[in-house]
Protein backbone atom coordinates (compact mmCIF):
# COMPACT_ATOMS: atom_id res chain seq x y z
CA UNK A 1 0.00 0.00 0.00
CA UNK A 2 2.94 2.58 0.51
CA UNK A 3 4.66 1.48 -2.51
CA UNK A 4 1.74 2.50 -4.17
CA UNK A 5 1.11 5.82 -2.71
CA UNK A 6 4.67 6.66 -3.57
CA UNK A 7 4.28 5.47 -7.00
CA UNK A 8 1.15 7.61 -6.88
CA UNK A 9 2.75 10.54 -5.90
CA UNK A 10 6.53 10.45 -6.59
CA UNK A 11 6.44 9.09 -10.32
CA UNK A 12 6.45 11.68 -13.34
CA UNK A 13 6.85 13.92 -10.21
CA UNK A 14 8.34 17.14 -12.54
CA UNK A 15 5.74 16.66 -14.70
CA UNK A 16 2.88 16.39 -12.25
CA UNK A 17 4.40 19.69 -10.52
CA UNK A 18 3.87 21.79 -13.96
CA UNK A 19 0.66 20.38 -14.70
CA UNK A 20 -0.53 21.67 -11.57
CA UNK A 21 1.15 25.04 -12.12
CA UNK A 22 -0.15 25.22 -15.50
CA UNK A 23 -3.63 24.68 -14.45
CA UNK A 24 -3.43 27.25 -11.39
CA UNK A 25 -2.01 29.84 -13.50
CA UNK A 26 -5.06 29.08 -16.25
CA UNK A 27 -7.72 29.17 -13.02
CA UNK A 28 -6.25 32.51 -11.83
CA UNK A 29 -6.35 34.37 -15.48
CA UNK A 30 -9.99 32.98 -15.86
CA UNK A 31 -10.91 34.28 -12.16
CA UNK A 32 -9.32 37.38 -12.95
CA UNK A 33 -11.52 38.04 -16.22
CA UNK A 34 -14.23 37.36 -14.84
CA UNK A 35 -14.39 39.39 -12.06
CA UNK A 36 -13.04 42.50 -14.18
CA UNK A 37 -15.66 41.28 -17.12
CA UNK A 38 -13.50 40.81 -19.50
CA UNK A 39 -14.73 40.07 -23.31
CA UNK A 40 -11.95 37.68 -24.55
CA UNK A 41 -13.89 38.01 -28.33
CA UNK A 42 -13.01 42.02 -28.13
CA UNK A 43 -9.09 41.62 -27.04
CA UNK A 44 -8.32 38.82 -30.11
CA UNK A 45 -9.44 40.95 -32.99
CA UNK A 46 -6.58 41.60 -35.34
CA UNK A 47 -8.01 44.57 -36.73
CA UNK A 48 -7.64 47.91 -34.96
CA UNK A 49 -10.08 49.17 -33.09
CA UNK A 50 -11.21 52.53 -31.55
CA UNK A 51 -12.95 53.94 -28.77
CA UNK A 52 -16.11 56.23 -28.31
CA UNK A 53 -17.83 57.38 -25.63
CA UNK A 54 -21.52 57.94 -25.43
CA UNK A 55 -22.66 60.09 -22.61
CA UNK A 56 -26.08 60.74 -21.02
CA UNK A 57 -27.63 57.42 -22.01
CA UNK A 58 -31.11 56.92 -20.38
CA UNK A 59 -31.03 54.48 -17.85
CA UNK A 60 -34.28 52.16 -18.41
CA UNK A 61 -35.80 49.97 -15.15
CA UNK A 62 -36.97 46.62 -16.70
CA UNK A 63 -39.43 44.66 -14.37
CA UNK A 64 -41.91 41.69 -14.58
CA UNK A 65 -44.80 42.51 -17.00
CA UNK A 66 -46.98 41.83 -13.72
CA UNK A 67 -45.48 44.28 -11.89
CA UNK A 68 -47.08 47.81 -11.68
CA UNK A 69 -44.92 49.93 -9.19
CA UNK A 70 -43.39 52.72 -10.33
CA UNK A 71 -39.30 53.06 -10.01
CA UNK A 72 -36.45 55.58 -9.46
CA UNK A 73 -33.40 55.44 -10.64
CA UNK A 74 -30.53 57.77 -9.32
CA UNK A 75 -28.74 59.04 -11.31
CA UNK A 76 -31.04 58.99 -14.38
CA UNK A 77 -28.00 58.84 -17.05
CA UNK A 78 -25.12 57.10 -17.78
CA UNK A 79 -21.67 57.31 -19.59
CA UNK A 80 -20.07 54.37 -21.21
CA UNK A 81 -16.98 53.57 -23.28
CA UNK A 82 -17.61 50.97 -26.43
CA UNK A 83 -15.06 49.78 -28.43
CA UNK A 84 -14.91 48.16 -31.95
CA UNK A 85 -13.99 48.61 -35.65
CA UNK A 86 -14.24 52.00 -37.02
CA UNK A 87 -16.77 51.23 -39.91
CA UNK A 88 -19.28 49.32 -37.00
CA UNK A 89 -18.70 52.86 -34.40
CA UNK A 90 -19.02 55.18 -36.96
CA UNK A 91 -22.78 53.92 -37.88
CA UNK A 92 -23.34 53.95 -33.86
CA UNK A 93 -26.54 56.05 -32.55
CA UNK A 94 -27.36 56.19 -29.46
CA UNK A 95 -30.58 54.28 -30.08
CA UNK A 96 -28.39 51.06 -30.48
CA UNK A 97 -26.77 51.23 -26.89
CA UNK A 98 -29.45 50.43 -24.34
CA UNK A 99 -28.91 51.02 -20.46
CA UNK A 100 -30.64 49.55 -17.57
CA UNK A 101 -31.33 47.63 -15.06
CA UNK A 102 -32.84 44.57 -14.33
CA UNK A 103 -35.56 44.56 -11.70
CA UNK A 104 -37.96 41.64 -12.65
CA UNK A 105 -36.27 39.04 -10.22
CA UNK A 106 -36.60 41.28 -6.99
CA UNK A 107 -39.53 40.86 -4.40
CA UNK A 108 -39.80 44.50 -2.53
CA UNK A 109 -37.73 47.26 -3.18
CA UNK A 110 -36.97 49.98 -0.67
CA UNK A 111 -33.89 51.15 -1.53
CA UNK A 112 -31.58 49.23 -3.53
CA UNK A 113 -28.50 49.36 -5.68
CA UNK A 114 -28.25 47.64 -8.67
CA UNK A 115 -26.03 46.64 -11.31
CA UNK A 116 -26.02 48.53 -14.53
CA UNK A 117 -26.37 46.19 -17.91
CA UNK A 118 -25.15 48.09 -21.48
CA UNK A 119 -26.61 46.13 -24.54
CA UNK A 120 -24.99 46.39 -27.26
CA UNK A 121 -24.79 45.97 -31.22
CA UNK A 122 -22.66 42.88 -33.04
CA UNK A 123 -19.23 44.13 -33.34
CA UNK A 124 -19.03 46.31 -30.42
CA UNK A 125 -18.15 45.96 -27.05
CA UNK A 126 -18.85 47.39 -23.68
CA UNK A 127 -15.55 49.03 -22.29
CA UNK A 128 -16.76 50.81 -19.18
CA UNK A 129 -19.97 52.40 -17.69
CA UNK A 130 -20.26 55.10 -15.65
CA UNK A 131 -22.25 54.21 -12.88
CA UNK A 132 -21.54 50.49 -12.74
CA UNK A 133 -24.61 50.56 -9.96
CA UNK A 134 -27.39 52.78 -9.16
CA UNK A 135 -29.42 53.73 -6.15
CA UNK A 136 -33.00 52.15 -7.18
CA UNK A 137 -36.37 53.34 -5.31
CA UNK A 138 -40.01 52.82 -4.92
CA UNK A 139 -42.59 55.59 -5.67
CA UNK A 140 -45.02 55.90 -3.62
Amino acid sequence: MIAFLQNLILKDFWLKLFSFALATLVWIIVNIAIKKDISPGSTLSLTPTEQVVLRDLPILVVSAAEDARAFTVTPRSAVVTLQGEPANLKNLRKQDVRVTVDLSDTGSIQDARKRVEVSTPAGVSRVKVDPEEVQVSQKN
